[in-house]
């Protein structure tokens, strides 16, 4: 039985809609990019579609280091020596792995893979085989797909991809999730708070792709690491979670690192944070105040 958006929606949360066109790119022998900033489950999505359906899922960190040798394969140079190149000796990297199987090849930060690994990779998709030297032709079993993820903001150590991919891949877009998805995968995967301090919490996190000196913001993940802290921070002290300086605490140690400013700008993170953190949570209580919650 096919697999369908349904079956991972509880898996894959707010998703449906690239879920569906995922499935349909693949199911039609499309080879796919998925363009977006971190955090927004590009990895997730690829991993259960692959797991739902059975095939090898074969990933890969793009950078400067992957060569089209790391990509492909090696022969074994200690049984080189005392075999010749045989076929039984050679290694099999990620691509020729997912091309026997007819598995799924997933290369992350595909913007930052050199060109000439690249070339490759097109070879791959536009003939569906190989050619490695010494080895011979290897043909791509059914099934077999690529999948890259690029997440278009950060352009540090990046390249622009030629056009040459784009001509061979289908292109989804992910943007981040609603705020709905957001809080139902922070209940999922984050400590059990309080309902309405952790949509607080979301609000904060969705705040920082908005501010005018933040030029990446923070995905889902800042709000998981940000209850984690202030789960930690309040066994620690013996204070209420909600507490207004246990959050900003909390907020500090989590967002600080993930927020890019523009280069313009000269405030620091630290800033920035407490700015956010006040426009949700209210300004710093006054000691006579009684209430330390900072609700607004």
């Amino acid at each position: 039985m096919a697999t369908t958006y349904a079956d991972l929606g509880e898996e894959v949360v707010g998703r449906e809609r690239e879920i569906e066109l995922l499935l349909a790119a693949l199911g039609a022998g499309a080879h796919v990019v998925l363009e977006g900033p971190p955090g927004t489950g590009k990895s997730t999505l690829l991993r259960a579609v692959a797991g739902r359906q059975h095939v090898p899922f074969l990933f890969v960190e793009g950078n400067a280091e992957l060569t089209p040798g790391r990509l492909v394969g090696h022969f074994d140079p200690a049984q080189v020596l005392s075999q010749g190149y045989k076929p039984e000796i050679f290694v099999d990297g990620p691509l020729i792995q997912a091309m026997r199987t007819g598995g799924m090849l997933y290369i992350e930060e595909l913007n930052r893979v050199p060109e000439e690994t690249l070339n490759v990779l097109l070879t791959s998709m536009s003939e569906g085989e190989v050619h490695v030297p010494r080895l011979g032709a290897v043909k791509a079993a059914p099934g077999f797909s690529f999948v890259a993820a690029m997440n278009p903001y950060d352009s540090v150590g990046t390249a622009r991809i030629s056009g040459a991919i784009y001509d061979r891949t289908c292109r989804i877009a992910m943007g981040y999730q609603t705020s709905e998805a957001e809080d139902r995968i922070s209940a999922l995967r984050g400590p059990t708070v309080p309902e309405q301090w952790r949509a607080q919490v979301v609000e904060l996190i969705r705040s920082t792709r908005e501010h005018s000196d933040v030029r990446v913001g923070s995905s889902v993940r800042g709000v998981i690491d940000l209850l984690g802290v202030a789960s930690q921070l309040a066994a620690a002290r013996s204070a209420d979670i909600t507490d207004w300086h246990l959050g900003l605490d909390a907020a500090t140690v989590a967002l600080s690192g993930r927020i890019r400013l523009h280069e313009s700008c000269s405030r620091t993170p630290e800033e920035v944070v407490r700015e956010l953190y006040e426009g949700i949570f209210g300004r710093e209580p006054k000691e006579d105040d009684g209430d330390s919650s900072g609700e607004a």
